[in-house]
């Protein structure tokens, strides 16, 4: 081997070692913003002459006051306002922004102040209508491999964690509200000439009752063991997926309705 060769080698080395070093880097700094965002909220401070006092979950219509953590949303969205709600499942790793753009895609790859991240952030699909309001809450997060993101979704396929963690608290900037799990399955995208198959990622809004019900039947139908509990037309729902290895295209679904 002579030395131009040697030389031309050691530089390939040497900028792929630099490549590696940079990308682990990024992969550490990543997975530090993505259990950072899980404290953002507790770390505000809000006035608090109008909190509702021990910030308990209210009926913002009949009681027309704001918790605290529904305070502390709001100031979150002074640096971004894609940010629509927080979502949390207590003593889980689940406890991050939702945010929401006119795309499915942007958020896959970029956190709550839209700077690109492997981890992405947790999502509302696209479709979702606040006003009106649509049927279905249906949000998206990455299964991370470091604990972080929707990857505590797939702990459901235990029920003893489902008997642990039975409910999902969701926040907006009008209400404090909680959902009752209801069903937990695996599930997959499916190609578009499989017939009778349940896509669940399609349900943002029922028209009808019969919509409606179809859902949750097919949802607890698929689900890997029964809660005991259902949901009825005019009860919101949520649904939170994430991807799952059982299958090509996998995805575990967790769907609860609005207490």
């Amino acid at each position: 081997m002579n030395k131009k060769t040697k030389k031309i080698l050691n530089t390939i080395l040497i900028s792929l070692i630099i490549i590696s070093l940079l990308y682990i880097i990024k992969v550490a700094y990543d997975i530090y913003v993505s259990r950072k965002q899980s404290t953002l909220l507790n770390e505000i401070s809000v006035e608090q002459e109008t909190i509702e006092e021990g910030n308990t979950i209210v009926e913002e219509e009949s009681k027309n006051v704001k918790t605290e953590r529904m305070l502390r949303l709001e100031e979150l969205q002074k640096e971004n306002q894609e940010i629509v709600a927080w979502i949390e499942i207590e003593n889980t790793n689940i406890n991050y922004p939702v945010l929401q753009c006119d795309n499915n895609d942007f958020y896959m790859n970029h956190d709550y102040k839209k700077d690109y991240s492997l981890g992405g952030a947790i999502f509302l699909d696209k479709s979702y209508s606040w006003d009106p309001q649509s049927t279905n809450l249906l949000i998206y997060g990455h299964n991370m491999i470091n604990g972080t993101m929707f990857e505590n979704l797939l702990n459901y396929r235990d029920v003893n964690y489902y008997y642990e963690h039975p409910t999902i608290r969701f926040t907006t900037n009008s209400e404090d509200a909680q959902y009752e799990i209801f069903a937990v399955f695996p599930s997959r995208t499916y190609y578009k000439y499989e017939q009778n198959v349940f896509r669940y990622y399609y349900f943002i809004n029922a028209n009808n009752e019969e919509e409606y019900n179809n859902f949750v039947s097919n949802a607890k139908k698929s689900s890997i063991y029964d809660t005991g509990k259902t949901a009825q037309y005019g009860d919101g729902l949520i649904t939170l997926s994430t991807c799952a290895y059982h299958t090509q295209d996998g995805k575990f679904v967790v769907v609860g309705k609005k207490l």
